[in-house]
């Protein structure tokens, strides 16, 4: 019989994610600034617009690996493990098929764009096409590893990414090592290495799977009935996905187009940077929303959305603490981070954070529709609504408006697609109460966004004659205090901010 997670499996698995996010993103940060130390300003945008280049068709692996994660979890809400077995072996195969199509349109529609399209340096061509093959190359196995990858996360089996994590530093720290003392091109042994050590930790993901969880392991299947809605639920989130992914990497190349590939390689350092940060909040996001879906296939629409809500306080909670010392001192910490990035790369940061922070509040709106596998309207709206930041920005672009276009655009669009998302739940999940859950989110970040600003305004103004490390560090203490301090009045319900005092008073005297 199923029991949908309680609390403490939630914060166990955040736990685990959070183990894994440290580790990730401290080699992330070491390597991308070795690998602009090595690879240079120029091969490093090459290899970020080249892999773009293959990236952007995979807005069709994506739709699938929405659509795999959500009937994998809802068919263990459901405990039937017969229907989870055959839609384990269903989604397998048509992310089999998947590859096949989009090694096709990358070696057709990809290459074509790569030699005709992209401002690459003649004498850097022959290694940015080697770059590209094995990019086609990663993918095939990226997308037939997503079943796997989701299977782990409908069954909140978290702790193997902390474990994989591990070995991945590890292994990424050897690539490091060797592309320093390599006597061959850099960008593509840099290329080889990465290739070689993506395929073989996904080979250890699959093994555990295999061995772990009965439906992973793979028997023929030719029931249309699994594969149909599937296809229907993925096929309707597609255009949402082409839509997002025109709106990074469509817009990555248009930069390109009009700037060379120095301004990619500072697209690439601010989505580090953001990506990052953002993955505090995601590592949260990935444990809470199996349970989300699992409160929905039960019928248990009240836990579900108090698990919403407490996920949109939660995420917002960890985003601002963490971007707020990047928002006030982005400047000196790429400075000290990459010791000479390329130019636009602070602001670019502050954009992606800007937007990263509102994004995390409304996300679990999208779990919530994800549940129900009712993605058609929001697919359409959603997917027109961010598809207009391609033309946007190409048109404001060509009249001479400054590489900041596409992410004050994005900005903007955002909170058109956060109505969509509103009325797509208020429509799909009747009992659901929209008002309340506003109530109970939205409005106490805005305060806790009000009443966290206005002082640290104040006292990053007063410090701008200090010298910038003794800024930073105060910057960094006085936020941590002041936005948890808002973050315990506004976020947390009078309710519960007396159950975690009575808890602390608890423990104090147990270990008195």
């Amino acid at each position: 019989m199923l029991v949908i997670s309680n609390n403490k499996k939630i914060a166990k698995n955040t736990i685990f994610l959070y183990i894994r996010m440290i580790l990730v993103m401290a080699v992330s940060l070491y390597t991308s600034r070795v690998n602009l130390n090595v690879l240079g300003v120029v091969d490093n945008g090459i290899y970020q617009v080249v892999g773009g280049i293959v990236a952007l068709f995979s807005f069709l692996s994506n739709s699938l690996s929405g659509a795999t994660s959500r009937f994998l979890t809802y068919e263990i809400g459901k405990d039937d493990k017969i229907k989870l077995k055959e839609t384990f072996s269903a989604v397998f195969i048509v992310h089999c098929v998947l590859a096949i199509i989009i090694v096709i349109l990358s070696e057709v529609i990809g290459a074509w764009f790569l030699y005709n399209k992209l401002n690459i340096p003649a004498e850097r061509f022959h290694a940015a096409a080697i770059a590209f093959q094995f990019s086609v190359i990663s993918s095939i196995f990226s997308i037939t590893q997503v079943p796997y990858n989701a299977s782990i996360i409908a069954h909140e089996r978290m702790s193997i990414y902390a474990y994989m994590s591990i070995l991945d530093v590890c292994l990424r720290l050897v690539v490091c090592l060797l592309l320093y003392f390599s006597p061959y091109d850099k960008l593509v042994t840099f290329s080889i290495l990465t290739l070689t050590v993506s395929i073989f930790i996904q080979i250890i993901y699959r093994l555990y799977c295999i061995k772990n969880f009965e439906e992973c392991r793979f028997q023929r299947n030719n029931n249309i009935s699994i594969i149909k809605p599937i296809l229907f639920f993925s096929g309707w989130d597609l255009f949402g996905n082409f839509s997002v992914m025109a709106r990074t990497q469509g817009v990555n190349m248009i930069l390109n187009i009009f700037f060379g590939p120095v301004i990619n390689s500072a697209v690439g350092f601010s989505a580090t940077i953001g990506n990052t940060i953002l993955s505090f909040s995601n590592n949260f996001n990935a444990a809470i929303r199996p349970p989300i879906i699992k409160a929905y296939a039960s019928g248990d629409i009240k836990r579900m959305q108090e698990l919403m809500i407490n996920a949109s306080k939660i995420s917002f909670f960890l985003l601002l603490l963490l971007s707020a010392p990047f928002l006030f001192e982005s400047e000196y910490i790429i400075k000290l981070w990459l010791k000479t990035p390329p130019p636009y790369t602070y602001m670019f940061c502050k954009y992606e954070l800007t937007f990263s922070i509102i994004t995390s509040l409304f996300l679990p709106l999208v779990y919530a529709i994800h549940a129900t596998g009712k993605v058609k309207f929001m697919s359409i709206v959603n997917g027109s609504i961010w598809f207009f930041t391609v033309p946007i920005t190409y048109i404001l672009l060509k009249l001479g408006f400054s590489p900041f276009v596409p992410y004050i655009t994005k900005i903007g669009l955002l909170f058109f697609v956060i109505v969509s998302n509103i009325y797509s739940v208020q429509k799909y999940i009747k009992e659901f109460r929209y008002k309340e859950y506003l109530k109970l989110s939205f409005i106490p970040a805005v305060k806790v966004l009000i009443f966290s600003s206005i002082p640290l305004l104040i006292i990053y103004y007063q410090l701008l004659d200090l010298t910038a490390i003794y800024r930073l560090i105060i910057i960094c203490i006085s936020s941590c205090i002041i936005i948890s301090g808002c973050s315990y009045f506004f976020l947390i319900s009078s309710k519960d901010r007396k159950d975690l005092i009575f808890k602390i008073k608890l423990k104090l005297h147990y270990e008195k």
